[in-house]
């Protein structure tokens, strides 16, 4: 047996062991997606910066503060978003219905993670992944968040728990 028949054996128990490892790795990053997209998430609020997160603040306490701003909103529904993203598409049709089925009560507003405005609250949210459910209470404090999509029915379940 010559030298490069030997190595054909090695190098086929090599691609299935590097198989078998990129298999276990995905299995792992799909079992530990929720810790590790929390660890990113306060990976990215800790890079923003002492100015922008205050800046921020000011802006979601202004804007979603409605114990302060005189709005009768109960609950904001952040929804994390961009235009190009498929299920991100498809949680515009479940905020069309939290809209139609909470009106003057939920107060739907999409972010684009794209655009610089966006940018600046993802940063200070910690928004790791789209689309991202974030639900505020009336005081403006977050109370919820999910990553990925989310059912009007789930969100329906969810919005009952805050300031019932």
């Amino acid at each position: 047996m010559n030298a490069s028949e030997k190595r054909k054996p090695i190098s086929a128990i090599l691609n299935i062991a590097f198989l078998g490892l990129g298999l276990v790795i995905l299995v792992l990053l799909f079992v530990f997606k929720g810790s590790l997209n929390t660890v990113v998430s306060k990976t990215i609020k800790a890079q923003a910066g002492e100015d922008l997160q205050n800046h921020v603040a000011m802006y979601v306490d202004s804007a979603f503060n409605y114990r302060k701003n005189g709005e009768d909103f109960r609950i904001t529904f952040l929804e994390f978003g961009a235009k190009g993203c498929s299920a991100c598409k498809m949680m515009e049709k479940e905020m069309e219905k939290v809209k139609n089925n909470h009106p003057g009560e939920v107060r739907v507003t999409f972010i684009n993670v794209l655009l610089p405005s966006g940018q600046d609250l993802m940063k200070y949210f910690g928004i790791a992944s789209i689309p991202t459910q974030v639900l505020l209470n009336d005081a403006g404090h977050e109370v919820f968040r999910h990553t990925g999509y989310f059912s009007s029915e789930d969100l329906d379940k969810e919005f009952s728990k805050i300031n019932p």
